[in-house]
């Protein structure tokens, strides 16, 4: 065996090899749940609520009424018969946490408030008139064909004018590029 001297380059160089690498895969690793590297998948839990639902509420409905609507609760206490606890969280594997609570109070089986972060709104308020989008689509534009349309044209004994680079202005045009027939049957 060799004995190690503390003058000796050599074990030097090994020590600090052995400190670096242990922080470079630290470091490496750490980035990865940084830079979204690692897949996170997201996390549902409970009833999903929606505005929708929310909105067809109505007091003075019964329970299977509001079950049907809703759905069953997460929440049903059996010390508190007449509340209904419904809870959403939506976490995603990146992003900030979602919750929705909404507890319903009811009274002689009959539905009598609603609490929570959702509340019912007016029909009005609650649907919006959408928004109007108008969708422009240019003319196609007759392009002349490349050298290398014009080599695959002459090995299939085509014309390069045959099938393609029909303007959608052409009479006979139609959704697969090839001229349609007319009722008398001229090209």
């Amino acid at each position: 065996m060799r004995p190690i001297f503390p003058g000796n380059s050599t074990d030097l160089r090994m020590k600090k090899l052995l400190i670096i690498m242990p922080c470079i895969a630290s470091l490496s690793i750490t980035a990865c749940s940084r830079y979204h590297l690692i897949h996170k998948i997201d996390v549902q839990q409970g009833n999903v609520i929606t505005q929708d639902e929310v909105n067809k509420l109505e007091p003075g409905m019964n329970r299977r009424q509001v079950q049907y609507i809703m759905g069953s609760p997460m929440i049903a206490d059996v010390f508190h018969q007449d509340r209904w606890d419904y809870i959403y969280l939506f976490e995603p594997g990146y992003g900030e946490m979602l919750e929705e609570r909404v507890t319903l109070y009811f009274e002689n089986d009959e539905l009598s408030r609603v609490s929570g972060t959702l509340h019912p709104q007016a029909a009005d308020v609650a649907s919006p008139r959408p928004q109007q989008v108008t969708l422009v689509v240019p003319p196609e534009i007759r392009v002349e064909p490349g050298i290398f349309n014009k080599l695959w044209h002459w090995m299939t004994f085509r014309k390069a004018d045959e099938y393609s680079y029909v303007s959608s202005q052409d009479p006979g045009y139609s959704r697969t590029n090839k001229p349609s027939q007319d009722s008398s049957g001229n090209k």
